[in-house]
């Protein structure tokens, strides 16, 4: 049985990051990285922005070139993945039958797309946006594709319509709740994309559920939403969230649900076993310290750079500040900060000009800001809300006033 000093399961940001920060913070010890994919760790934002669009080569998101692995003498096992746990023993199972022993792991697994329930969600044509081999799937048949359904008003779902508007295809884009973006900012961004993704043709339709996806029994031709109507389509697109890969440590006696819980530290209820990234639920105080998951690339970095340095002896709390961001059509949209639980929004700048910010509040306090093309309002705001600073929102709403000159001194 080979047994390694550092186990790392997944290789998306966060195993990346993992790998890399180990070396950084000492460890001389031998390092695996299993990844479910065939290729190296690359990037997952231009999935759905700039790979899917054409405008940059798979070759360009990849994290690290081959030989910075090598050099760094990591490990990769690809197309193989860890089906069982025994924390005790310190072991995993592969996906292959065979047994590696582990010092240390780090569990950065990710999640799976939630897949559709509803009759005819197997059939060929539905695609979701997670991995190199979906992206690649969706562009062979696009050639073939004039109709698309999107199903999802989250920021995957209007990434992906936003570039099937550039390739010329008739996009519907269907959204449960009563309008796009609603678990993760206000009504005045999900108003402000609704109104750009209609202007770009968009058919982008909120309170709708889907009954049926409908085909000839062998590939998608439309999707039936509940109130009867079918709307024609040769694709459909999923965007609908993710489920964290967590079963085999859960199974192993880890505490955890949506998720595996981890503590300051990323480390989970196993001896030896840490958790990073999408799929660990951790205290956070930009949630007041309720116990979320994180779905961004920084909080995967983030979470790695932690992990290693407690394996190497160095334990320090994550508390790092939450940021995203997303692109669409021309518009840059920064997020800092975590909107969650606000009880007042400010808009600074005018919306009409496609450059502005909204910044939220709670009991007084700046809590996060979503900058679209307000790029100085991110940079600035920032300091804001790591601050938790008390400003008046009339003087937030003063975009003619820097944010800087809001920090309390």
């Amino acid at each position: 049985m080979d047994k390694f000093d550092v186990v790392i399961v997944g290789a998306g940001h966060g195993g990346a990051s993992a790998a890399i920060a180990l070396r950084q913070a000492g460890l001389t010890g031998s390092i695996l990285v299993v990844g479910r994919e065939p290729e190296l760790p690359y990037e997952r934002p231009p999935l759905s922005k700039e790979y899917f669009s054409g405008e940059k080569e798979f070759e360009r998101i990849g994290i690290r070139p081959a030989a910075f692995w090598e050099e760094r003498q990591v490990e990769f096992r690809t197309c193989i993945e860890v089906t069982a746990i025994n924390a005790a023993d310190q072991t995993a199972t592969l996906s292959d039958g065979t047994t590696i022993g582990f010092g240390d792991m780090i569990w950065a697994a990710g999640g799976d797309p939630r897949k559709l329930s509803c009759p005819g969600a197997e059939l060929a044509g539905i695609h979701s946006v997670r991995t190199r081999a979906d992206v690649d799937a969706m562009l062979a048949e696009l050639p073939y594709v004039d109709q698309v359904v999107v199903i999802g008003g989250g920021y995957i779902g209007l990434e992906a319509a936003a570039v099937l508007t550039k390739f010329g295809k008739k996009v519907v884009l269907l959204e449960a709740l009563p309008r796009i973006l609603a678990r993760v900012a206000g009504e005045t961004l999900s108003e402000f994309y609704e109104a750009e993704h209609r202007a770009h043709g968009v058919d982008l339709r909120t309170n709708v559920s889907v009954s049926e996806i409908v085909g000839d029994g062998a590939k998608v031709s439309g999707v039936k939403l509940a109130d009867g109507t079918v709307i024609p389509a040769q694709m459909v697109i999923v965007g609908i969230g993710i489920i964290a890969c967590v079963e085999p440590l859960l199974a192993a006696g880890a505490e955890g649900g949506n998720g595996v819980n981890v503590d300051a530290h990323c480390r989970t209820t196993l001896p030896h076993i840490y958790a990073i990234g999408d799929c660990a639920a951790h205290s956070n105080g930009f949630a007041d310290g309720a116990m979320i998951r994180l779905e961004s690339v920084q909080n995967a970095n983030d979470q790695a750079t932690i992990a290693a340095k407690a394996i190497c002896g160095e334990l320090l709390p994550y508390g790092a500040t939450p940021w995203f961001w997303s692109n669409q059509y021309d518009l840059r949209l920064q997020t800092v900060g975590l909107s969650t639980g606000h009880d007042q929004t400010v808009v600074r700048g005018d919306t009409a000009a496609r450059s502005f910010s909204v910044i939220y509040l709670k009991q007084g306090r700046v809590i996060a800001l979503d900058c679209v093309n307000a790029v100085k309002d991110y940079v600035q705001g920032r300091k804001l809300v790591e601050g938790r600073v008390v400003v008046e929102p009339a003087k937030l709403a003063d975009a003619g006033v820097p944010l800087k000159e809001m920090i309390e001194g």
